[in-house]
């Protein structure tokens, strides 16, 4: 008989900084007088993430959402996009808060990611870009997807929220595609309590960037284009730079946890474990996902998902239902089920372990154990 954790086992926990390392980054920010509009914590920290990422060019937002919304609007991109119904909401929203219609493309049975040799299917006169998704930090298949990109004068944008510090052959992830966004919020492996940023290699296009993430305000007295309030405080961004010396423990206990979950799991029959990636990509392991065939496990991930919680631990569907079952999306014609065969089993299978720093070895071989036993 297995106990229930005592306390609340949830999918993730925030890393924090010591109350004294922010306690002494207030006093700096409290000395300066600054409080937000690109002041020294901004200004730094845009700096030192450009170098941690490996990218040419960093703007710093308040939010991922609000940072790939703005991504939209610098590149000018209009009618149709080409996306994933297989992520977080805010992906196609930001498509559809641009006057952009989402068009579905089905996922790679393995990586969960955009199917690539998919997206050539999906393209119309209307289409202007692809805006894929590297879900649970696994690349995709970016060369393929610029191929296609190229083919057709198309522009890539890729929503990098799960991947940061994620490379391909040394070079950050950010750099492939025209732009790419990253996610700081508390959930995430690093995070500035909530912000994000915008990463590409044109000069240009950051000055551009810049100006509509602080509604199109050129100097005191232009404002040259519809811009939106984007801007990164002082406060968050001194936080960001605290945590930054964070990230490289917190993904090393995460290797190790990750390591567990694989002895323990492996070999499990109905649990297919996350995808393994070419040895030249380094990863970030901010995620254990599994995905549950019923038909072979003898139980749903809907009943391991409600199963686990009687045990206090609180995995999550991630990501359930699909963008395309969305009330705002289904009447897409790209949002069929037969549209999107992989996506829909997918959806059903799909379960987001525990994982964060904070956890135990032992916690995570109970969590592991936990889910065997309910193997029918």
């Amino acid at each position: 008989m297995i106990e229930p954790f005592k306390e609340r086992i949830y999918v993730t926990r925030p890393v924090f900084p010591t109350i004294e390392e922010v306690t002494e980054k207030l006093r700096d920010i409290w000395s300066a007088k600054w409080l937000t509009n690109n002041g020294p914590q901004h200004t730094m920290l845009e700096h030192e993430l450009k170098n941690f990422l490996k990218v040419p060019y960093l703007s710093l937002f308040n939010n991922g959402t609000i940072a790939l919304m703005v991504a939209c609007q610098s590149l000018r991109l209009s009618g149709e996009v080409i996306t994933t119904p297989f992520t977080f909401a805010a992906t196609p929203h930001v498509l559809s808060w641009n006057n952009i219609t989402p068009i579905f493309c089905d996922v790679d049975a393995e990586t969960m990611n955009i199917d690539a040799n998919k997206i050539e299917s999906m393209i119309t006169p209307h289409t202007t870009a692809i805006l894929a998704v590297h879900v649970f930090g696994t690349p995709c298949d970016v060369e393929k997807i610029q191929e296609v990109a190229d083919r057709y004068g198309l522009r890539v944008v890729y929503d990098a929220a799960h991947a940061f510090g994620v490379e391909i052959g040394n070079q950050g992830v950010g750099n492939f595609g025209d732009i790419s966004m990253f996610s700081f919020h508390a959930t995430k492996l690093y995070h500035t309590v909530e912000g994000g940023a915008l990463v590409h290699g044109d000069k240009n296009l950051k000055a551009r960037i810049d100006l509509l993430k602080n509604f199109g305000i050129k100097n005191e007295e232009e404002v040259v284009m519809p811009g939106i309030n984007g801007k990164l405080d002082e406060i968050r961004a001194a936080i960001g730079r605290i945590m930054l010396n964070y990230v490289e423990a917190e993904r090393q206990k995460r290797i190790r946890l990750h390591e567990i979950y694989n002895e323990e799991l492996a070999g499990v029959e109905g649990v297919k474990l996350m995808p393994v990636c070419a040895q030249n990509v380094k990863l970030n392991y901010q995620y254990y996902v599994i995905r549950i065939d019923e038909k072979i496990f003898g139980r749903s991930r809907d009943f391991v998902y409600d199963e686990f919680r009687n045990y206090n631990v609180f995995a999550r569907k991630y990501f359930h239902p699909l963008c395309s079952e969305f009330t705002c999306y289904r009447q897409l014609n790209s949002s069929r089920i037969e549209n999107l065969p992989v996506a829909n089993v997918i959806g059903q299978q799909v379960l987001s372990l525990p994982m964060y720093g904070g956890l135990t070895e032992d916690d995570v071989r109970k969590i592991c154990a936990i889910l065997k036993a309910m193997r029918n």
